[in-house]
């Protein structure tokens, strides 16, 4: 039997070759962000256990089954892995009275963790992304996030995205209906799995989010939530309706919609889209209002969303998202210790200048670093051997011409001491129209050059 360590079930390990993917998509987040005026907050990965009991609600699935908590071994305190920030979030805005300072607009991103079953796209181990506006009350701090959304999928170039929108009420218009609920679901009750009779007395409205197949035409029948409205709830989600049809952003009305969370009131949303031949939901969110007073503080408005990282960026690669691909622009190659020294010295003011620099390391023949080089990605290779540095040139190669992984791209000698301008120049230019590129006149072949 191997005792080879590997990860845990679930926690999936992000590999370099990755990187270009979430790159494009961690600097879209925070270009979205800044434009709506977002500031990014880093909360703890562990919380209290009470955090969440609190927040997220007793009877969820979250609290019920999916927390990863344990016993500090020092205090006896009982702490959890964060398996969503909103709650994390809040506290923060609690404990350092940025209320007073008045209304606050906070985005983060990081690794979240729910003990379920993994599957495609949904880990033990996952990462989200979220914004939080607190202290706005109005639907036009709801309608301006899910603008937000939609400008991200927009950079993203992320298409067949879809927005669902429904409305929870205030608290006693849900009571309201939780009474008509619980009486159409008692009426039934042979038609209720175990999860559905579980819940049926202590949070009914998650039975309408179950996905039992046997389950469909009860559901569907159910008293609707939206004929319990009051005025006021009415009129707010109207406003944000009318809000959304200004700014041309589509949207279903989804009766069923409702979020797995205890704190959510008025507004809630769910963008979904097809992943791997299903309708998956990528980012869900909605209003909050009763938050900020459950955890502690004085009660103020709060809206929010949460998008899943890992399903984002399987869409992204689904729909061949272009991303730039190379670990650098330049790729310096050497003829070993003779030149060693000056190599460096040229990588470093390459990089003083704001060029991406990967400098070859561990020897080989100038033929195969030109193999490296061109696995790399660069647009260029520069080539320092004696005789370069005896004329105190360096070599300028094209990379992306064909044959260049042989070394046979097309070349040009270049002045050290103006390399980083010209390096610059080549890689703003269109090398076919506007570089000169000559090949210099060797005394040696350089593919055969070994370095020692």
């Amino acid at each position: 039997m191997s005792d080879r360590l590997q990860a845990v079930k679930g926690m999936n390990d992000v590999l370099p070759a990755d990187e270009p993917l979430w790159r494009r998509f961690e600097e879209s987040v925070a270009s979205s962000m800044r434009s709506y005026g977002y500031r990014r907050i880093r909360t703890p990965i562990v919380e209290p256990t009470r955090l969440f009991v609190r927040g997220i609600g007793e009877m969820t699935d979250i609290v019920e089954k999916e927390m990863y908590s344990f016993v500090d071994a020092l205090n006896g305190d009982s702490l959890t892995l964060r398996p969503e920030n909103t709650a994390g979030v809040v506290r923060a805005v609690i404990q350092h009275n940025l209320l007073h300072e008045g209304p606050q607009r906070m985005w983060y991103t990081g690794p979240m963790f729910r003990h379920e079953r993994p599957q495609k796209g949904r880990y033990r181990q996952f990462h989200q992304v979220g914004a939080e506006a607190l202290g706005l009350p109005g639907p036009d701090a709801d309608a301006e996030m899910i603008l937000l959304c939609q400008r991200l999928w927009d950079d993203l170039d992320l298409v067949g995205i879809s927005l669902e929108l429904n409305s929870l009420g205030q608290p006693e218009e849900r009571r309201a209906h939780r009474d008509a609920l619980i009486a159409h679901l008692e009426a039934h009750h042979e038609l209720l799995d175990d999860d559905a009779r579980r819940r049926l007395h202590a949070n009914p409205l998650r039975i309408l989010d179950s996905k039992n197949p046997a389950m469909q035409g009860l559901i569907e029948a159910a008293p609707k939530l939206m004929d319990h409205l009051g005025e006021a709830s009415r009129q707010h989600f109207d406003n944000l309706r009318r809000l959304l049809d200004s700014q041309n952003i589509p949207h279903r009305v989804n009766p069923r919609l409702v979020r797995g969370l205890d704190y959510y009131n008025l507004t809630v949303f769910e963008w979904v889209a097809p992943i791997g031949g299903s309708l998956l939901t990528v980012c869900g969110g909605g209003r909050y209002d009763p938050l900020v007073g459950m955890l502690g503080g004085k009660p103020a408005p709060g809206i929010g969303f949460a998008l899943g990282v890992e399903r984002i960026l399987e869409l992204m690669r689904e729909q061949s998202v272009e991303t730039e691909t190379g670990q650098c622009d330049i790729y310096v190659v050497h003829s070993g210790e003779d030149t060693l020294a000056a190599a460096l010295h040229t990588a470093e003011r390459l990089r003083d200048a704001g060029i991406d620099v990967l400098m070859h390391a561990g020897g080989g023949s100038f033929k195969s670093q030109f193999r490296r080089a061109d696995a790399s990605g660069a647009q260029f290779a520069v080539v320092l051997g004696p005789d370069e540095l005896a004329r105190g040139e360096a070599g300028l190669k094209w990379l992306r011409d064909q044959g260049a992984a042989t070394g046979s791209g097309r070349q040009q000698s270049v002045p050290l001491e103006t390399l980083p301008d010209s390096v610059i120049d080549a890689l703003l230019t269109d090398a076919d129209d506007d570089f000169d590129f000559d090949e210099p006149e060797r005394q040696d072949d350089p593919d055969d050059r070994q370095i020692h």
